[in-house]
């Protein structure tokens, strides 16, 4: 889940202030909108030590109106507050109407540390987790604006943080053996981390990801996010068609300043996981063709170990028009029994489909134990392209990860060893398959008016990919992003990726038995090769 924000976000000076006087104009007119409707918006801080929540705050209400503003640190509990219940003092702090509450080391910072320092267990860590979805369901229904943010750091990041600081005089008292502590149990606080936000991000309390590296980007970032939610929530309910926008690094954001956008800040994100995707070199033939047969031999005993075992696979599809899903998909059932897997294309609902919540028909294609499922796109169409051409709601597709992530988790508790592929490639390579499908007969049925009216949209789909595994790739559920623009190079990848997933699921093989000195026969053969 956090692997979209292990990269280092950057926003030049020149963007920052350019932009800084423009957020920080939008973000008042929209506190006082928020008053004159009153209303009252609860920011909850989480996430790593030393990326800079304390400095967003702070910059939070040098760019607001602090009067309308409430911000608290909490610390442990006092012997008043742990004589009443958990989230008594929660509740007595709660913003009134018409201010905006920011909270560090709120609700959840008790569960978290308690989960990384080993003193509460996963079952009751998740139980911790319900009472607080309930708790921000019960306020969000109420009206409660919630907006939550983890602030990362990846590992190396957060040490440099702490060495920067200890060796700087006037810091590093900032700097404490528990700080140090923390960085030691970076890996546990993620685990936690991605717990506590599969458990918790709602569409009407979603948790945010923060790259927390560069102040710019930080407060650039956090300051968007908010204004976002709150031009929402304070809109009429039109619910128009979704319009995601375009993917922005700091270069192509300052690249658009001067086209008549001045009167709003342009929304910062942060740059989208596709555009550091690596193609890597073609294979040649041979080589593709050796480790070909490999792959396919592992794959085929993998899976026979896994059908004896119980243990299903299911293994879903997505990427761009063209980058080679059903060549990959060929590949792979290639390798195997074909009494044993179904392919399962997915295209627009039927009516019968469409009556029925929308994971229906993927439940209803899930095979029994010790089977293989591949889906030729999947359930994240809510979240591809039914949020970029507006055929959900913003609340049906904002809503759909946690429903996603639900659905996933129940697959991986029952044993299921699920797969998740994009297979990338970029606009030119795109535009050549394109091409070459028009200009070849028997490939032309592949390429529809669909497919250019799509390809119109590519940043768009390309925002759209990037909340996709942001929020939705996990230890158990991870997203394996496929180069694709060389087909032999993204086959490969698949099997390989296919192969190392079953093999971590299967309990190590038993060794083959040697026929005793002066047998006639051999074991028998397995009557299905």
């Amino acid at each position: 889940m956090f692997e979209t924000a292990d990269r280092p976000q950057t926003v030049d000076d020149a963007l920052y202030e350019a932009q800084e006087p423009l957020l920080r104009h939008a973000l008042l007119e929209a506190q006082q909108r928020l008053r004159q409707a009153g209303r009252a918006a609860l920011l909850l801080f989480a996430g790593v030590e030393k990326a800079g929540t304390g400095d967003t705050v702070n910059l939070l209400n040098a760019w607001m109106d602090p009067r309308w503003l409430d911000t608290l640190a909490y610390g442990p509990p006092t012997a008043d507050e742990r004589a009443r219940p958990r989230f008594w003092r929660y509740w007595r702090d709660l913003p009134p109407h018409g201010r905006i509450g920011l909270r560090l080391g709120a609700w959840y910072t008790g569960p978290v540390s308690a989960r990384v320092a080993g003193r509460l267990d996963a079952a009751g860590f998740d139980r911790a987790l319900e009472q607080i979805a309930d708790l921000e369901a019960l306020l969000a229904d109420d009206g409660l604006i919630i907006l939550k943010f983890w602030m990362h750091l990846g590992r190396e990041a957060q040490r440099a943080r702490l060495e920067a600081l200890s060796g700087d005089p006037l810091h590093a008292w900032r700097v404490t053996e528990l700080d140090w502590a923390q960085w030691r149990a970076h890996g546990d606080l993620l685990a936690a981390g991605e717990r506590m936000i599969l458990r918790t991000s709602t569409g009407d309390a979603p948790w945010h990801i923060v790259e927390g590296s560069d102040p710019n980007y930080r407060g650039l970032r956090v300051g968007n996010i908010l204004l976002e939610a709150l031009e929402a929530r304070l809109s009429p309910p039109t619910d128009p068609p979704s319009q995601a926008p375009a993917p922005e690094d700091a270069v192509e954001a300052d690249d658009r300043a001067d086209d008549g956008a001045e009167a709003h800040p342009i929304p910062i994100r942060p740059r989208s996981i596709l555009r550091d995707v690596e193609m890597g070199d073609k294979p040649p033939r041979s080589h593709y063709e050796r480790e070909l047969v490999r792959l396919q031999g592992r794959l085929n005993l993998l899976q026979r170990r896994a059908h004896a075992a119980g243990v299903s696979l299911v293994a879903a599809f997505e990427g761009w028009d063209a980058a080679g899903k059903g060549g990959a998909i060929r590949r792979v059932t290639a390798a195997l029994d074909a009494r044993r897997y179904r392919v399962i294309p997915i295209a627009a609902p039927t009516d019968e489909e469409q009556a029925r919540h929308y994971l229906w028909r993927f439940w209803r294609h899930l095979g029994p134990a010790g089977s293989v499922t591949f889906f030729d796109r999947s359930w994240y169409g809510r979240v591809l392209v039914e949020r970029v051409e507006g055929f959900a709601t913003d609340a049906e597709w904002r809503r759909a990860y946690a429903e996603i992530n639900h659905f996933e988790r129940q697959l991986c508790d029952n044993g299921t060893v699920l797969c998740k592929f994009w297979l990338h490639i970029t606009r030119d390579e795109q535009a050549e398959r394109f091409e070459a499908r028009q200009k070849t007969p028997y490939k032309q049925w592949k390429i529809t008016p669909e497919d250019w009216r799509n390809r119109a949209r590519w940043d768009d789909y390309e925002v759209a990919v990037h909340d996709m595994i942001e929020r939705t790739s996990t230890a158990g559920a991870p997203w394996t992003i496929v180069p694709g623009n060389h087909k032999r190079r993204a086959r490969l990848v698949v099997l390989e990726t296919l192969c190392d997933r079953l093999e971590a699921a299967l309990p190590p093989a038993e060794p083959t038995p040697r026929p005793a000195d002066g047998a006639d026969e051999p074991p028998a053969a397995d009557p299905e090769v």
